[in-house]
């Protein structure tokens, strides 16, 4: 889907509106972790948004690459290219020397079809990965399947996550985590319709109370992860 054009017919936009968000939860996490890369590869990178917004808070000096295996998205990427930041339409794990000292996979994991194959792969070509996971294995998804069959046939999830599954498997490849935090993203202004309207209410009013239950009950959230090597 993602080379044949399906996915850009479903989501035609490559969610550009997220990506100053999603940047700006990237070069937080770098600050609170005095994390200072000098390179910066993506790995699924869509519509090259998220390093363009990146590389406004980043010094001039910090090289960033984009590796994308779609065709339309790498189209969309090109007018965003400069001296600094560049896209390739490659498979990043088909390349021998792309190491850099932050590798993003943003909203990519859940996308694979083997993903624990593909973190192996990824360990030795940077000391820190910044994670973006989606949380979609929470009760109501569980009681109302059309979410998750909906997700996979018009996103390409294959796998769903909860926050102790998510960290559970980094530990399990032998990652380090350093530290890691719920991200909102229901709270992005999208219209997908009353269901998601009213499910704001619980979640903005029990999530200062008891993060972990309203994140596993109502969903919502994604998991933003900081590992190492």
């Amino acid at each position: 889907m993602y080379t044949d054009g399906d996915y850009l017919k479903n989501n035609p936009t490559w969610d550009v509106e997220d990506a100053p968000w999603k940047a700006d939860l990237i070069f937080r996490m770098m600050e609170k972790n005095r994390i200072r890369p000098t390179s910066i590869c993506e790995i699924g990178c869509g519509c090259g948004e998220i390093l363009f917004q990146l590389q406004k808070k980043m010094p001039a000096s910090t090289k960033l690459t984009g590796y994308e295996i779609s065709p339309q998205a790498y189209e969309l990427c090109k007018g965003r290219s400069n001296e600094q930041l560049s896209f390739q339409l490659k498979n990043y794990c088909d390349e021998t020397d792309n190491s850099c000292d932050l590798i993003l996979l943003i909203d990519l994991i859940e996308h694979l079809e083997d993903y624990f194959e593909f973190l192996r792969n990824i360990r030795v070509k940077s000391p820190y990965k910044i994670l973006h996971i989606p949380l979609e294995m929470f009760v109501l998804a569980v009681l109302y399947p059309q979410f998750h069959l909906g997700q996979r046939k018009k996103v390409g999830h294959l796998h769903y996550f909860s926050r102790d599954i998510a960290l559970s498997m980094l530990r399990d490849l032998g990652y380090e985590i350093l530290d890691y935090e719920y991200t909102a993203g229901y709270a992005l202004p999208r219209e997908y319709g009353l269901k998601d309207k009213l499910l704001k209410i619980p979640r903005s009013l029990l999530f200062p109370l008891c993060p972990d239950l309203t994140v596993r009950i109502f969903g919502g959230y994604s998991l933003l992860v900081l590992v190492k090597q």
